[in-house]
């Protein structure tokens, strides 16, 4: 009997678009001969929504289009319900005015917040649902780039140096903002990158040169996230690496992006495309191993589930290589980095996803009580 797959897609984060093109290519990977298929978006509003249209109408659409539907707030409310006296454990009912769905296994096609950050992966852990991906915690620490540096570092694993600055207090006074600016120019020489603490996709980074671009680059991270951090710049190579499993996971060939631009930015990722990749990246075997070994560590050290990428950086003089982030529901258009990684390790675009299914699963039954 077939199982029946929730595909979430949009979502409330600054990487709405993103999830579009990535939820695009998921349908369309998805085994109709082994799951049955319901997509509901969210609007950037936060409305659950049914589309009006069947999925194979809806997996020839472009996300431009699936933008427009939901930034109209077309379609029906969605409204969920789970174990009823009628209903198993593990068993989501979706409905609305004229629809009715049930539902075995959710898979969130979202990045950022209320989506990879363990938000979403809480309420399928109250509906006691199967879901894709990581669990709350994982989900969570992951997703906040401080509280994984935090981790990652007592593991041993060498990272950027870094300054952490909160909204609230940098804000506080012009006689505060300017202090701040000062620390960060006693502590790092420039260029420094500038991140909001919880986003993706390379939304709202700044690669600063001096004190007019810091300045304008803090502000751009405040928009996005309360709590940000300056990271010391460091020459080297950018290395991406895949992870996926459970309990015992593996490591993908890890490939290197050649960034068109100063870094590899959020235009270049999803729309101008003029980034080179090397995929396998010209490693050394140590170095390959090693990076593979560090990433399936960090993922065990978060007590990741399903998949992550992580990001390395390999310094170009000495070779040394430094954790940058992690993300727990990366990219995953057919050009994206993760599945182009397993593609050259050897699993294609439908099976990671079936995997990415069944992992679902497997890890709901280990968990339950």
């Amino acid at each position: 009997m077939k199982k029946n797959i929730l595909v979430v897609v949009g979502g409330q984060s600054g990487e709405h678009e993103v999830s579009l093109m990535s939820s695009l290519s998921v349908l369309n990977a998805i085994n109709e001969e082994k799951y049955n298929i319901t997509p509901v978006g969210i609007t950037k509003k936060g409305a659950w929504k049914f589309f009006d249209e069947p999925v194979e109408v809806l997996k020839k659409k472009s996300w431009e289009e699936l933008r427009d539907y939901l930034k109209n707030e077309e379609g029906e409310d969605v409204s969920l319900r789970t174990n009823t006296q009628n209903e198993p454990k593990g068993k989501l009912v979706l409905w609305s005015q004229h629809r009715k769905e049930d539902i075995d296994l959710v898979f969130p096609v979202l990045h950022g917040p209320f989506g990879e950050d363990g938000t979403i992966q809480g309420m399928c852990e109250m509906l006691n649902i199967p879901y894709v991906g990581a669990g709350v915690l994982a989900s969570s620490v992951a997703m906040d780039k401080v509280m994984s540096k935090r981790v990652v570092s007592t593991l041993g694993i060498r990272q950027a140096d870094y300054h952490i600055l909160l909204k609230e207090e940098y804000e506080k006074s012009p006689k505060e903002k300017e202090q701040q600016q000062l620390n960060i120019e006693k502590r790092f020489a420039y260029p420094v990158f500038i991140k909001p603490a919880n986003l993706g996709s390379s939304v709202g980074i700044t690669k600063a040169h001096n004190r007019e671009e810091l300045i304008d680059g803090i502000a751009l991270a405040l928009s996005y996230d309360r709590k940000i951090l300056v990271e010391e710049f460091i020459n080297a190579r950018e290395i991406e690496c895949g992870i996926l499993g459970n309990y015992y996971p593996e490591a993908s060939l890890p490939a290197e992006i050649i960034p068109h631009n100063e870094f590899y930015d959020y235009r270049d990722k999803y729309f101008d495309g003029k980034s080179q990749y090397v995929i396998p990246a010209e490693l050394s075997k140590e170095q390959r191993e090693k990076i593979q070994s560090q990433g399936e560590r960090i993922f065990k050290a978060m007590e990741c589930t399903g998949l992550a990428r992580i990001d390395f950086f390999v310094e170009k003089t000495t070779g040394e290589i430094y954790f940058n982030e992690i993300n727990t529901m990366p990219g995953f258009t057919k050009i994206s980095m993760y599945p182009k990684m397993w593609e050259a390790t050897g699993v294609s675009y439908e099976a990671l996803v079936g995997e990415l299914i069944e992992l679902g699963f497997q890890r709901f039954e280990a968990t339950k009580v």
